[in-house]
């Protein structure tokens, strides 16, 4: 890691006394809002870290990863969080786990904060807003290690944990053309997102290269919500002729979606047959069964929690497109077996 900024440091640029740099950083009233302003500006500047760990004085270890997620109510990002966890209490590692709820500026927030706690280092997933990585720069300028996970920026060269999201959405899609479906809608979120971006241009080319048309009609950009589930299930139903295959990049989505269908009369596989994404729990209890893509989330948070750690020890450098790639696979159930032979 790089040099800390101290104090002295920031005193010496300003040339003012420490006791004053002191002062301003824990908000005292007596010191005036301009001097206040320009210790804060010169601090942010040179990256200095809010000392909250009284164990950290003299630059040593907190022993304390910081976890970055873009929401927690959900059952692959509580497998991710299982997989992390098992690495770091192995390397006796704390974990500080924040979520921005797909907010950039909380996540920006969330950031800063793990920054100042001086965590040695950070394994995150983006926000569906996020479009740059600006927040993350402190970390970057230190040294600190930094591992991103699922949905990640394609630009950076940072070390990346994720899965073949193009792949991935061409396997599903192909899947559902093989049991005979001709019309096949996707159900998926905000295409500016490297994962969702990268399963629709899977899905696209799966039906291009099968001779069927792409259809802008068919594509569904919602958020991932049990509300935006319902809205998507209506606007199915309202479709003349209506697809007969669905492809949902969440399985939560999936199952909501598929539901609603099923209450107005709609057959699960006969009239529609799904695919969905992540292989849940849920896949195997709801009726019928949910094909889907398996994505292994605690595989994932193992993988990212050993790399991690690795470069705490000093066992791996950051290296250019350093991007781990880790298998996912078609899980075919019910839901999607309109060919009997299949």
């Amino acid at each position: 890691m790089g040099k800390e900024i101290t104090i002295y440091d920031i005193a010496r640029e300003l040339r003012v006394s420490t006791a004053t740099i002191s002062r301003a950083l824990s908000g005292s009233k007596f010191v005036n809002q301009v001097t206040v302003r320009r210790v804060l500006e010169k601090a942010q500047e040179m990256g200095y870290r809010y000392n909250n760990f009284a164990g950290n004085l003299g630059g040593q270890k907190s022993y304390t990863i910081g976890i970055i997620l873009p929401r927690l109510n959900s059952n692959f990002i509580s497998s991710i969080l299982s997989g992390i966890e098992k690495i770091a209490t192995e390397a006796r590692y704390d974990i500080l786990i924040t979520h921005s709820n797909e907010n950039y500026e909380t996540e920006k927030a969330n950031t800063i904060n793990l920054y100042h706690k001086r965590v040695d280092g950070i394994i995150a997933s983006l926000a569906l807003p996020t479009k740059n990585l600006d927040h993350f720069k402190p970390f970057f300028q230190k040294k600190i290690p930094v591992i991103f996970f699922d949905r990640v920026d394609d630009n950076c060269d940072q070390p990346q944990v994720v899965i073949d999201n193009y792949k991935s959405g061409y396997m599903a899609t192909k899947h559902l053309i093989e049991q005979g479906c001709q019309r096949i809608g996707i159900l998926t979120s905000d295409l500016n997102r490297n994962v969702y971006d990268q399963r629709h241009r899977g899905y696209t080319d799966a039906i291009l290269d099968a001779g069927l048309t792409y259809d802008q009609n068919l594509l569904l950009v919602k958020d991932i919500s049990e509300k935006s589930a319902l809205e998507a299930a209506k606007e199915i139903l309202a479709m003349d002729p209506m697809p007969d295959g669905l492809f949902i990049t969440n399985d939560f989505e999936a199952v909501v979606c598929m539901q609603s269908l099923k209450l107005y009369g709609v057959r699960i596989p006969e009239d529609i047959a799904i695919v969905g994404f992540n292989n849940d729990t849920i896949c195997k209890i709801v009726d019928p069964p949910l094909t889907t893509i398996n994505y292994p989330g605690k595989e994932i948070g193992e993988i990212s929690a050993r790399e991690l750690i690795d470069q705490l020890k000093g066992l791996k450098t950051i290296t250019g497109n350093n991007r781990i790639i880790v298998k996912s696979e078609l899980i075919v159930r019910k839901s999607s077996l309109k060919n009997k032979k299949y």
